[in-house]
């Protein structure tokens, strides 16, 4: 286990999978004591209704060497995050780092539908689960930051210049939920300038996650087969190489430089000098504009 986060307190709201699990268990790894949140436990699915849960999240952050805690919490209800705020300063006193990975709305989204054609329902619960269930937390959680002069990281897709055009083939409700991140990290990083705290976004490439894995057939051991039908996927990438570029961030003395920004695993991998787990160093969103996007060779060479 490393040390570099030694005795800060840290918490992965929706760290069930994907980046956020990533993020929680490589944070451990560099010593921060983890509280990880969501609604999955063992016997008791969300609505994503997959088999990952905050209890195997904590496991493998053991498995790492690191210590951390999960806890059923529900974002969108304003007594839970409430409970959660006052058990972490009951038995931290503060965060050092929130990290708001907040989502599970995927399978609400009805890809490439107007809005006039995509279900409303589906529509304003990824609302409710992209926007709604962050400013609850930061509502809460946000004064225990303040009293550590600590990071706030939200979690989103794209980038900013990505973002900056509308997402053709997703749709209007799931684009709007994504980019609120964007100005999250702006305001929030406004609010907290006075309170010596940093708040950026932060957006993985395309991630290797456990239901991206699942929808192509693979496993981590064998994901390149999954070229054969989406060439592009040459330029995945770990849940853990999100983790270690957010734990390099958190550990940068001088990481307020980067306040109010939208920042990408690849981006920060480059500064940080931070590698996946095969060696590589994946710019998912630059070989998505440059490559996939225009429609080149999908060859990953220059791009990882």
């Amino acid at each position: 286990m490393g040390t570099e986060l030694a005795g800060q307190v840290a918490l992965v709201a929706g760290g069930t999978r994907g980046a956020s699990r990533g993020i929680a268990v490589e944070l451990a790894r560099a010593g921060a004591f983890v509280y990880v949140t969501g609604r999955s436990t063992r016997g008791r699915r969300s609505e994503v209704d997959r088999p990952e849960t905050i209890d195997g999240t904590v496991e493998l952050i053991e498995a790492a060497g690191g210590e951390g805690v999960a806890v059923r919490v529900d974002h969108l209800e304003s007594d839970e995050v409430a409970a959660l705020a006052a058990r972490i300063e009951r038995e931290r006193g503060g965060l050092d780092l929130l990290v708001d990975g907040l989502w599970g709305g995927d399978h609400h989204l009805e890809w490439a539908k107007p809005v006039w054609e995509h279900s409303l329902d589906a529509g304003l619960r990824m609302i409710r689960l992209g926007i709604d269930a962050h400013l609850i937390t930061s509502h809460h959680l946000l004064p225990l930051v303040i009293r550590r002069k600590g990071l706030v990281v939200e979690l989103t897709d794209g980038t900013a210049e990505y973002n900056a055009k509308y997402r053709e083939g997703t749709s209007l409700p799931f684009y709007i939920a994504k980019a609120s991140a964007h100005l999250l990290a702006i305001g929030e990083a406004a609010e907290l300038a006075s309170h010596g705290c940093t708040a950026v976004a932060f957006t993985p490439g395309w991630l290797r996650s456990e239901a991206m894995l699942d929808i192509y057939g693979v496993t981590e051991e064998n994901w390149r087969d999954a070229t054969a039908r989406e060439p592009y996927f040459a330029i995945s990438e770990t849940p853990t190489f999100a983790g270690r570029t957010v734990a390099a961030l958190a550990a940068d003395p001088d990481r307020h430089s980067w306040t109010g920004q939208t920042l990408s695993s690849g981006q920060l991998a480059a500064h940080y000098g931070v590698d996946d787990v095969d060696g590589s160093r994946p710019d998912a969103w630059r070989y998505v504009v440059e490559v996939q996007d225009a429609g080149q060779n999908p060859d990953t060479a220059g791009y990882r």
